[in-house]
């Protein structure tokens, strides 16, 4: 049988399906007729394997309580193996609803109210609010925007801040979002060795890991063998299949002790076991997704292309920091010297857009606005034009 959904020029119509990315505007502020392009889920039909389990698994007509079986964790091992090269154990795995949940329940295992935990602003801004939320101290090594217009981590800052404000965790966005960077194995080995040295735990977060465009995603708790005892790793097929309302995520904690801590703290929260729909979908979508998958990254790599073309012909004012991870497109607005309320206006009321403002992802990304770039290219053809519209 083969694929079906390969068409990602299809419009598919979102509205009136309890979308939040569609039927959300004006109960979040903005005009009803608002084109939005800022949650970060795809306008894409997924792999029509998944939809094929899940119709099967919806005629069968009972919904019980259910687990995953031996062949949910085999497509999850051999998926992480081909795309990263990188084997993990079964006893390493513990599954969640989602990856910010998972960084809750991080936060609450290994810190007490208090304490440091460190993130890399401008950066997915649950990172920040879990930390806050959670009553813990928020430390911020901001990236640095370098002549080449791509980010980079100080890394004096980081290690200075980490002894000075005793950080105890450590939370790293790789691949980075908003920013778009693939960290290199080189960079990754300088923090992993200056969180190992002053025994500060690392929550990696690298849900956007199959979205590599330039460099190569590195699994970091693999890079050295003692990373693995300072590592929570995690991963899920929600962004690369376009199933985050699904929630499921496996995350890998080869630290047996922070194993069961992490555990202990899911069972304390009343949680046990994740979506029946989500665990039938991540085994599909793993086992078979592959020409799906390839074909969807092609296309999003092409509306790259596309978006950096029509901004230097046609607003030449907005620059573009082509993506090497993810699908999410960092704009930056600064050389129009607009103040953050004449920017957000500029975009919401002038151009009819909703997009993410940089300033959600910290103080370093004002001026900026962060755009979803997984939509069929005549959907972002009319953002680019109404942003030029608007400026002109």
């Amino acid at each position: 049988m083969a694929e079906r959904n390969l068409d990602f020029d299809a419009i598919v119509d979102r509205k009136n399906t309890n979308c939040l990315k569609y039927d959300f505007a004006v109960e979040r502020g903005m005009p009803e007729d608002i084109l939005p392009l800022w949650v970060a889920d795809m306008d894409f039909k997924t792999s029509s394997y998944v939809q094929d389990a899940l119709k099967a698994q919806a005629e069968h007509g009972i919904y019980g309580y259910s687990d995953s079986k031996e062949g949910y964790f085999e497509a999850v091992q051999s998926w992480i193996l081909k795309r990263h090269g990188v084997k993990v154990e079964k006893e390493w795995l513990v599954k969640t609803p989602g990856i910010v949940f998972a960084l809750a329940m991080a936060v609450q295992s290994y810190t007490r109210e208090g304490e440091a935990v460190m993130i890399q602003q401008p950066v997915y801004y649950p990172f920040k609010s879990v930390i806050k939320e959670n009553n813990r101290k928020v430390v911020n090594n901001t990236l640095v925007q370098k002549e080449d217009g791509r980010y980079y981590m100080d890394l004096t800052d980081f290690e200075d801040k980490i002894k000075k404000e005793n950080v105890k965790m450590f939370i790293l966005c790789n691949p980075h979002n908003p920013v778009g960077r693939v960290w290199s194995r080189e960079e990754l080995e300088r923090i992993g060795d200056i969180c190992y040295k002053h025994h500060v735990l690392i929550i990696s977060d690298e849900i956007h890991s199959d979205f590599v465009f330039s460099g190569k995603h590195h699994v970091l708790a693999a890079l050295k063998e003692e990373y693995k005892e300072i590592t929570v790793t995690c991963t899920a097929p929600s962004k690369t299949f376009n199933i985050a309302g699904l929630q499921v995520s496996n995350i890998f904690i080869p630290n047996e002790d922070l194993r069961r801590k992490f555990t202990a703290r899911i069972q304390a929260s009343g949680y046990s076991e994740v979506n029946s729909a989500g665990l039938t979908a991540c085994e599909a979508a793993y086992r078979y997704g592959e020409e799906w998958y390839q074909g969807m990254k092609a296309y999003v790599r092409e509306n790259f292309s596309f978006m950096k073309k029509f901004l230097e012909e046609h607003v030449p004012q907005v620059k573009m920091l082509e993506p090497e991870g993810t699908y999410l497109v960092w704009l930056d607005f600064r050389a129009l010297n607009l103040s953050h309320q004449e920017l957000e206006d500029l975009i919401v009321h002038k151009a009819g857009l909703w997009l993410d403002r940089g300033t959600m992802f910290g103080e370093a990304g004002e001026g900026f606005q962060r755009v979803n770039a997984a939509c069929p290219r005549t959907t972002l053809e009319e953002a680019l034009k109404r942003i030029e519209k608007a400026i002109k």
